[in-house]
């Protein structure tokens, strides 16, 4: 029997499309109602995560003779993602890293799946690497034909709405335009994709053998790549990489990924399904090699960004990424030394399958509330600023204040407590901070002594109120401005213009209360009618009955250059 029909997919259940279209629009459906019209809420997003991955989960594991097992999965899948959904929502704000967190359960419910189609939960670490390799792939597959599938649906949809717009019939383009249809269809088109694809096990067999052949193309160029890239590091030293560009550890860590997975395509399931092409085997022999040193150059530069600027949330986890990098370099190394008597694409194999197990591992440890990488790197922070390895004027306090979650607000309280009176008013400052500045823009680390601000007329109180209202907004005011009281605001105080180069914008001043920003009011539409009467006003811009309309010509002639001819 070969490998495609014993396979849970090669059983045909004519049913399949029709249930699978089915689960999925009532899932749409159901997203749809859960979350329509409503502001993010905790249970919402957390039940359309339970809803989202579990449909996914039973579509791509449920059969007609073995439905109960899948369900479980499914359902343990989608608990698992309404949690961490709940909480990226719950105490995001409190969190310094949950859409990663949300990332990593995802990427970990990614690798359980093929493992429990490989029947892992029974078979363990005796678990055949072509079961693994053939559901990996072949997932894929279902996935990209499934989303490509649903965007060809919603193209007929969308020619078959202005067809009938030319019959004036707009009932479906009202349709595209309700969120529960677009779920609903969305989920009916992604399911009977997946149900006929399922169905389809030995041309999905051969379409995998095409698509890994293609693949494999792609492996002896990159080879060469690397190698030359190596070589050249060698000799002109790493550190060209360093001042080259800041952003050396993705691309380090994306060519390690393309490594991977280009060697696991030719590697294949075993001996017999591998090229026999001399050429490419040699280029996945060099691949597999490349990896660690890509991931120790990967290591380097994100160690020379940490010895700059410490430790940040997505610097660790870009850490995380680095560790698996290296883990799967050394396992691929520790593979070809000990496949020299045994046969090194045998070992690569078995270290792909007890690499992706601890990667699964590590994915569901890190999406779990163990480890507050906020903590943590705030911890460094606060140790890097006190032991004097960084100063205060260069110390991010904005990022603490943003970036770390409550943990970097804890420690921001800290600093303001601190006996460093220049310490104590820039934490104080970025505490008081309503939008987020970047140093990379603007001057984050800014106290009041730094605005260059005049006030007409000169008001102490007002001063004040004002010097808040910019330590709370630090990316006003770059330069110079001007806080000019205006008149007396409607419901009493004043409204005060703060002016700066080319802008303004009114605050509201009242005695005793911090300034609020007065929205500037919609101007409504002025209809021209048949006896409408046009003329230019006092303030130079045209008016409609009286009601001016766009920009003062002044203004238009200045935007044009100046005078011009006369």
């Amino acid at each position: 029997m070969t490998e495609a029909t014993s396979e849970p997919h090669a059983i045909d259940w004519p049913l399949r499309p029709w249930l699978l279209a089915g689960l999925f629009a009532a899932a749409g459906l159901a997203i749809n109602l859960v979350t329509g019209g409503h502001a993010a809420v905790a249970w919402q997003m957390a039940v359309a995560a339970f809803l989202f991955f579990g449909a996914i989960a039973a579509g791509f594991t449920v059969e007609r003779e073995r439905w109960r097992e899948p369900a479980v999965f499914a359902a343990l899948i989608g608990a698992v993602m309404a949690g961490l959904a709940w909480r990226a929502v719950q105490y995001g704000d409190q969190l310094a890293d949950e859409q990663y967190g949300f990332a990593a359960g995802a990427v970990a419910s990614a690798l359980a799946l093929p493992l429990f189609q490989a029947s892992f939960r029974h078979r363990r670490l005796a678990t055949p690497y072509t079961e693994v390799f053939h559901h990996v792939w072949t997932d894929a597959i279902f996935a990209a034909g499934s989303l490509a599938f649903t965007g060809l649906s919603w193209l007929v949809l969308v020619v078959l709405s202005e067809l009938f717009h030319l019959l004036k019939l707009d009932v479906l383009r009202e349709l595209m335009n309700d969120g529960w249809f677009g779920w609903t269809y969305s989920g009916l088109a992604f399911g009977a994709a997946l149900g006929t694809l399922r169905n389809q096990a030995k041309v999905i067999a051969t379409l995998q053998t095409v698509v890994l052949l293609v693949a494999s193309l792609l492996a002896v160029p990159l080879a060469a790549g690397l190698v030359v890239f190596l070589l050249a590091s060698a000799v002109s030293g790493p550190q060209v990489l360093w001042e080259a560009t800041r952003s050396a550890t993705p691309v380090l860590l994306a060519c390690a990924a393309g490594a991977f997975v280009l060697t696991s395509a030719i590697l294949r399931q075993d001996d017999a399904a591998m090229t026999r092409n001399r050429t490419m085997r040699i280029a996945a022999l060099v691949l597999a090699v490349v990896i660690l040193p890509l991931a120790v150059f990967a290591a380097v530069s994100m160690g020379l960004r940490l010895n700059q600027y410490g430790l940040a949330p997505e610097r660790l986890w870009g850490l995380v990424a680095i560790v698996v990098a290296c883990a799967w370099g050394l396992g691929y190394w520790g593979a070809l030394l000990r496949g020299r008597r045994t046969g090194w694409t045998t070992q690569l194999r078995h270290a792909n399958f007890i690499l992706a197990l601890g990667a699964c591992g590590l994915a569901l440890l890190l999406a779990l509330p163990i480890l507050d990488f906020g903590r943590i790197s705030a911890g460094n922070q606060l140790h890097r600023l006190e032991s004097g390895q960084v100063s205060a004027a260069k110390f991010d306090f904005a990022a603490l204040r943003w970036d770390f979650g409550e943990s970097g607000r804890r420690a921001l309280a800290r600093l303001r407590r601190a006996g460093d009176a220049k310490v104590a008013e820039l934490a104080s400052s970025a505490l008081a901070q309503k939008e987020r500045t970047y140093a990379t823009f603007d001057r984050t680390n800014r106290t009041r002594a730094d605005f260059k601000l005049r006030v007409t007329p000169d008001d102490p109180e007002l001063r004040q109120q004002v010097l808040d209202y910019l330590i709370a907004n630090a990316f006003l005011c770059q330069d110079r401005c001007v806080a000019l009281d205006v008149e007396a605001a409607p419901g009493g105080g004043r409204r005060i213009a703060l002016v700066q180069s080319g802008s303004y914008e009114l605050l509201v001043s009242k005695p005793g209360a911090a300034l609020v920003r007065q929205l500037p009011a919609d101007r409504p539409a002025t209809a021209l009618g048949a006896d409408s009467v046009v003329a230019v006003g006092k303030t130079r811009a045209i008016m409609i009955d009286g009601k001016p309309i766009g920009q003062p010509l002044d203004l238009g002639s200045d935007l044009d250059g100046g005078e011009g001819p006369r």
